[in-house]
């Protein structure tokens, strides 16, 4: 197909490189006109000087921005995404109808909105947040969780999708795909927290954190929290990706939409508010394992 990707940060980028390196032609865009001249320069296709130039010939429009606003920013307005698939006439596979996907984490008031405002226009939408983190977007290994008010939508973008998907799955209409991100991030919170009190309990013990993750990982306390960051935390390494600063945008949504449903969330209140403390420690892009670094004594802290 021809694709279009806005959005060339630490996840966009290289899922964009998957695309192309399953023969779409693939046309980007991003803020910074020298990244996309970068991205070009090293995996091919085209770099567009507006979201409305990149989406014009594309039958699929991917964006992954930064939150709601950001995303508003790149689909509406004359040079938005909206208007360059709109003013487009049938796809190359013949079909009238252009879908744009959503892999911008943001909330699910704006992907309801977003498939209505495209539903107007004949277009189709998905709204499809990932996790795994930057390392699955380079390996194309993420989950995608998808929202899509027609599932022939789905149906149709499925395969592109699974270009940098170990799995991919339409969890309902529009909006399904965020409310599931949400879940996601709730999980993830809590457990890095429950790691942390663990881990920083084990040093201060004197137990060998290696040796003790090495067996309690094997049972019931095992997560991919344990597996893949346990080792770097009690080393003060939180250099892997997902900052901080995007961890609290994410719960600020988890706890807007519970608000809204009201459903409390305790844990993750807590969570968000001792991500608040490591920012203030200078910690606003360490990595979401860094909570720990709250927990340890001033001398084993890290350093900025």
């Amino acid at each position: 197909m021809n694709v279009a990707f806005v959005g060339l940060g630490v996840m966009g980028g290289p899922m964009a490189r998957h695309l192309a390196a399953k023969g779409h032609d693939v046309t980007v865009y991003n803020r910074t006109a020298a990244k996309a001249a970068a991205w070009v320069a090293a995996h091919g296709g085209t770099a567009a000087a507006t979201p409305r130039e990149a989406a014009a010939d594309a039958d699929m429009v991917m964006v992954c921005v930064g939150n709601d606003d950001d995303v508003r920013s790149v689909i509406y307005g004359v040079d938005g995404v909206l208007a360059g698939v709109t003013a487009g006439g049938a796809t190359t596979h013949g079909a009238a109808q252009r879908i744009i996907v959503d892999h911008t984490t943001a909330s699910a008031t704006l992907a309801r909105e977003l498939a209505a405002r495209c539903a107007e226009h004949g277009v189709g939408f998905i709204d499809a947040p990932v996790s795994g983190g930057q390392a699955g977007a380079e390996n194309g290994q993420l989950s995608v969780m998808c929202g899509a008010d027609d599932e022939a939508v789905f149906d149709r973008a499925y395969p592109v999708l699974m270009s940098y998907a170990k799995v991919c799955k339409r969890l309902g209409n529009a909006g399904s795909g965020q409310l599931a991100k949400m879940v996601n991030q709730i999980c993830i919170a809590g457990i890095a927290q429950g790691l942390s009190e663990g881990l920083n309990l084990a040093l201060a013990a004197g137990l060998d954190p290696d040796a003790l993750v090495e067996v309690i990982s094997q049972g019931a306390a095992g997560s991919w929290q344990m597996n893949n960051r346990a080792k770097t935390m009690v080393r003060n390494e939180f250099n892997f990706g997902f900052a901080v600063e995007w961890m609290r945008k994410d719960l600020a949504i988890c706890l807007e939409e519970a608000q809204r449903l009201g459903v409390d969330l305790p844990i993750t209140r807590i969570v968000n508010d001792f991500y608040g403390e490591v920012v203030e420690m200078g910690g606003r892009r360490w990595d979401t394992s860094s909570l720990i670094a709250r927990l340890r004594a001033p001398d084993d802290q890290p350093r900025e």
